[in-house]
């Protein structure tokens, strides 16, 4: 029973170290690219009615607790 835990316990650190260095390797030589987002124009703000619209349906869900900072288009 010894060799045998003896024996998962060799193997699962064999995989830890395995995957430890995968990873290791995969963000050496294929970083995550960052997607460049385009800035927000002023042209695509929310206009006022919406923004009214959005305001009362926060404060019925939050029951006049919850606060509108800002909206904007994505």
């Amino acid at each position: 029973m010894c060799i045998g835990m003896v024996t998962v316990f060799a193997i699962l650190l064999i995989i830890i170290n395995l995957s430890k260095l995968l990873i290791r390797l995969v963000n050496r030589f294929a970083p995550e690219e960052i997607a460049k987002t385009p800035a927000v124009s002023a042209s695509q703000s929310v206009d006022a009615l919406t923004m009214d619209i959005i305001r009362a349906a926060v404060a019925q869900v939050t029951g006049g607790k919850g606060q509108v900072a800002s909206v904007e288009k994505v």
